[in-house]
């Protein structure tokens, strides 16, 4: 297998299990916070850094006023007219698009399907799945609070899909924006991974 593989993922759907275990099945590099660290060391920005600007996202009219204050003038304003947020985002595309040519591996999140657009071997995978399946998952599994955990839910859906639909300029839901679409639930997590590998080839 001879592919960058990126994976979207509603949350509580099991998407970067999924890809770790893409990864092992591949023998191949799995990158995901690991992103964030690389980028952080070879941009000099805080680990941090990346964190906030993923959580500014929350709400889309708020980030998306907050990254217009930034450009226009804030003491996050940087030296090229890019808020800090863009730079952020800037730096982490650069470490997406380095892995990717150091050969195969798994991408989770961060809009790599986007970043790595113009490149010919990768295959972008999106994962969903029922609520009850993402609240049991992110109950038993993340160890998230059971009376809020619908919320939670909700909450990082909303975030993630505000970050890539404000950098990429398309709806994250778009599912023809994929080459797979899985849904989780209905498969499980290791019929998942072996319907993935199986569509990926040899």
């Amino acid at each position: 297998m001879n592919k960058v593989v990126t994976i979207g993922r509603q949350y509580g759907s099991g998407g970067r299990e999924i890809g770790q275990k893409i990864a092992e099945y591949y023998n191949i590099p799995f990158y995901d916070n690991e992103l964030i660290t690389r980028a952080a060391k070879e941009s000099g920005f805080a680990e941090e850094t990346f964190a906030r600007a993923e959580d500014k996202a929350t709400n889309s009219l708020l980030y998306s006023l907050a990254m217009g204050i930034n450009v226009y003038g804030n003491q996050d304003f940087g030296f090229n007219g890019l808020s800090l947020d863009d730079r952020i985002f800037l730096a982490q595309s650069d470490v997406i698009r380095k892995v990717a040519e150091e050969g195969p591996c798994v991408i989770v999140g961060r809009c790599a399907d986007y970043v790595l657009k113009e490149y010919e071997n990768v295959c972008n995978v999106f994962i969903q799945a029922a609520m009850s399946f993402r609240i049991d998952r992110a109950v038993n599994q993340y160890h998230d609070d059971e009376k809020s955990v619908a919320d939670i839910i909700v909450k990082n859906d909303k975030r993630r899909s505000n970050y890539y639909n404000y950098h990429v300029g398309e709806k994250w839901t778009n599912l023809n924006n994929y080459d797979l679409v899985v849904r989780s639930d209905l498969m499980g997590i290791d019929n998942t991974v072996s319907c993935i590998c199986a569509y990926l080839g040899k």
